[in-house]
């Protein structure tokens, strides 16, 4: 498909000079002679051009007031600007509202199609960083939260609330698998920094001497092996948002760092003289008690004041077992698409298996055991069998066994001797107690096999 390029020109011949020069260049060419003309392009054709080469000064008015107009209802595509003369005040008007260059009249073809190329490079750099940050909103918006419970609903309806406001900073709580990174997403993909970088650290992650060149940066020769210059996390976020999970592991000195560049919007790199200053959304995580820590000197009270502008507390999922009615099905839909499979019946046993269990790993434990059965799933029905829930033991009828084959559970539910002896047993049971005959299935000796027969009890016939 070719790229769209709209030429609003009054001059008769080199506007048809430079539509017929860029349609032979492959170029889609919209020409208008007059702003109203271009106004009815954008509103009845609703054409969306890659491109727009303008001249500044046309028969009904100022390029730049459309231009201002068009910016204001969200168009994205980047304007060349030519004149006739040169106006410094036009000049910084025209880059001040974005635009990519403002070239005088003559301009060489050959220069025209270089500039033209390296703003097309740009314009379709724009374009698919648009195009991810709408494909995020849509996959990260409130109703991503799945759920039908109360505190679902609660958490929803504060997100909702959330990505509606600029708030500065927010504590996310709840136990580890619970969806804080979900919701982390959420609040900067559907709210006013979504076209902004999200940076995410995992405090926990690293040593407190990194975390903190992690953090703020550092200056070639700040340490040893610092051999250039490197851009924190916190000035990497500057516009956008910084989610700090397990900020509970967080070293009480870097905290105090941590929230002077949080109160002072400003920032020093390590072995820097200079401050730089940065706008950033705080969302912080953890699956500790921080209001604990704070009553145990573990976390600084004022930097718990200072980020709890909002406090949101994640479920665990063995409080909101009901929400698993919305979960396995969505988390069975996208590893179905994954790999191929077309899991669609889940018996009635698997609902009863899955809502005994209390689940302490939360929904990253259900996500995992849900991968794992529709991976191994053979048809449309739900493998249970693949379950392997701790304390949950699958009746050996679910699991057929030949009479050359032995199942056994590997969910913990059998020591290993007692699998040792299950597998002796059930082999002497089906060569009616002749050790020859089991020794043989099992590729050991008669004497090693009568050695375990004699360890776990059981009994022989020759």
């Amino acid at each position: 498909m070719a790229n769209s390029l709209l030429i609003i020109e009054d001059e008769k011949l080199l506007g048809s000079e430079l539509a017929r020069h860029y349609e032979r260049a492959g170029w889609d060419v919209d020409w208008a002679r007059t702003l109203a003309e271009a106004r009815s392009l954008f509103t009845k054709k609703a054409v969306d051009p890659l491109l727009i080469l303008s001249d500044r000064s046309l028969p009904d008015g100022n390029a730049l007031d459309l231009m201002e107009e068009m910016r204001g209802q969200g168009n994205i595509s980047e304007w060349l600007l030519l004149t006739g003369y040169g106006s410094v005040p036009d000049s910084v008007r025209a880059l001040r509202l974005g635009a990519y260059d403002f070239l005088e009249k003559p301009c060489e073809l050959e220069r025209l199609d270089l500039v033209i190329a390296s703003a097309a490079r740009s314009a379709q750099a724009q374009r698919r960083l648009l195009e991810q940050t709408q494909e995020r909103h849509r996959r990260f918006s409130p109703e991503a939260y799945v759920g039908r419970s109360e505190s679902a609903c609660q958490v929803r309806d504060m997100l909702e609330r959330l990505t509606r406001v600029p708030f500065s900073a927010l504590i996310i709580g709840g136990e580890s698998g619970t969806g804080k990174g979900l919701v982390a997403r959420i609040l900067h993909y559907s709210g006013k920094r979504a076209q902004q970088p999200l940076i995410e650290l995992n405090c926990a992650a690293l040593p407190h001497d990194l975390l903190e060149s992690e953090l703020f940066g550092h200056e070639a020769g700040a340490f040893t092996g610092a051999l250039g210059r490197h851009r924190g996390l916190i000035e990497q976020a500057d516009g956008g948002t910084l989610f700090l999970d397990e900020i509970g592991e967080m070293h009480l000195d870097l905290q105090a760092k941590l929230l002077k560049a949080i109160e002072d919007r400003k920032i020093r790199r390590l072995g820097s003289e200079k401050e730089i200053s940065v706008d950033v959304q705080i969302l912080a995580a953890s699956n500790r008690d921080l209001e604990e820590m704070v009553r145990n000197g573990g976390f600084r009270s004022d930097l718990y004041h200072r980020l709890s502008v909002f406090r949101l507390q994640l479920p665990p999922l063995r409080q909101v077992k009901q929400d698993m009615d919305e979960l396995v099905p969505l988390l069975i839909a996208e590893f179905n698409a994954k790999a191929g499979k077309q899991v669609k019946i889940i018996p009635e046993d698997t609902w009863s298996r899955l809502k005994a269990y209390d689940w302490p790993g939360n929904v990253r434990e259900l996500r995992n055991v849900i991968e794992r059965c529709v991976l191994f799933a053979d048809g449309p029905v739900f493998p249970t069998q693949w379950l392997q829930l701790p304390g949950q033991v699958v009746a050996a009828a679910a699991i057929p066994e030949t009479a050359d084959c032995i199942v056994l559970p590997l969910d913990g539910s059998m020591a290993l001797d007692d699998m040792d002896c299950y597998i002796i047993r059930t082999t002497l049971e089906r060569y009616s107690g002749n050790v020859t005959a089991a020794a043989r299935a099992l590729g050991a000796t008669r004497e090693t096999l009568r050695y375990r027969i004699r360890k776990y009890g059981l009994k022989e016939t020759a």
